[in-house]
């Protein structure tokens, strides 16, 4: 009975260490996910920045003043016109009209058309082929030097590079030309004989005789009197509303870093800024805390994303399209 105890407990044991570690392998392919950006271009380098909320003013239209109607009455109105009536009925009468023969030639088959079949043998010849010997690819490195992080907003920054695919020659016999049956016609036989046919039947013909009528005057309804119900539309005004659009959220975003900048571009960023009223201190083309300073400030006032050069700042610096 104790031996059954222990085995028991061994086993219990044994369960929970099995459970725990599926439990810790599964967390960690969950935050292992999390460090890379989605749906990333080689390339590229990313950052995880801080998205401002956005909002939007929306107009909506609301009632001042509910619709109503009115009613007025209409008398009816008449008119003299001339009217047609029926004094005799019309009637019918039946005439038969004969009918109508020729003599048409017909072509009738004697012997009815047919086909013979005639095979040809495949040909193949050997080619050299060149096939994937390890196929392209890509990986993850991590981006050297982000010089545009500010206020520890900005996390690391990953990088993916393409590893070109390589090749080898091998031989192959393929199929020159495909074996085929050709499908030859023989005509069919035909013979001519004439026969008279009927070109146009015998038919019944009725004949109407019309009718006969004479005008004369009657007072017609032109208007029927009614009740006309005047409408008087509701009146409305607009008034404006703010609304929320998204919450503020971290979001991974191309950004430029030491692996994608240039001195170039920084002067680039440095002139559109001073443009906009901002002072990122001497166009230099160094990266200084006054460029950085001059950039957030830029974001914010504009609800961009902040915590680095994201391409979405870029574009609304009219620096890259």
């Amino acid at each position: 009975m104790k031996l059954i105890c222990k085995t028991t407990i061994v086993l219990s044991l044994f369960l929970f260490l099995i459970l725990t570690s599926f439990t810790v392998s599964v967390f960690a392919q969950d935050q292992g996910a999390s460090l890379f950006p989605p749906n990333a271009e080689p390339g590229k380098c990313y950052a995880k920045v801080l998205v401002p909320a956005s909002f939007k003013t929306v107009s909506e239209e609301i009632v001042k003043r509910e619709a109503a109607e009115k009613i007025e009455t209409v008398p009816a109105e008449f008119e003299w016109v001339e009217k047609k009536v029926l004094v005799k009925e019309a009637t019918e009468k039946i005439e038969v009209i004969p009918a109508v023969y020729e003599t048409v030639e017909e072509k009738i088959e004697i012997v009815p058309a047919s086909f013979k079949l005639e095979t040809t043998k495949p040909v193949y010849e050997t080619v050299d082929v060149k096939v994937i010997d390890k196929p392209a690819r890509t990986a993850w490195k991590k981006g050297s030097g982000l010089l545009d992080k500010i206020d520890h907003a900005t996390g690391d920054i990953m990088c993916l590079v393409n590893i070109p695919a390589t090749y080898k020659t091998i031989k192959k016999q393929v199929l020159k030309t495909p074996a085929t049956v050709k499908k030859v016609e023989v005509p069919a036989q035909y013979k001519t004989y004439k026969r008279q046919v009927v070109k146009k039947p015998a038919e019944v013909k009725k004949v109407t005789i019309p009718a006969e009528y004479k005008t004369i005057k009657v007072k017609k309804l032109v208007t029927p009197a009614k009740e006309v119900r005047i409408p008087i539309p509701e009146e409305r005004q607009v008034v404006k509303k703010r609304i929320k659009e998204s919450d503020e959220k971290m979001s991974w975003q191309p950004v430029l870093c030491e692996t994608n900048m240039t001195p170039d571009v920084i002067k680039k960023i440095q002139a559109a800024l001073a443009d906009k009223g901002f002072e990122p201190g001497p166009v230099d083309g160094a990266l200084g805390s006054g460029t950085l300073k001059a950039l957030k400030e830029f974001q914010q006032k504009n609800g961009l994303a902040t915590g680095g050069l994201t391409y979405e700042s870029l574009k609304a610096l009219a620096v890259m399209e």
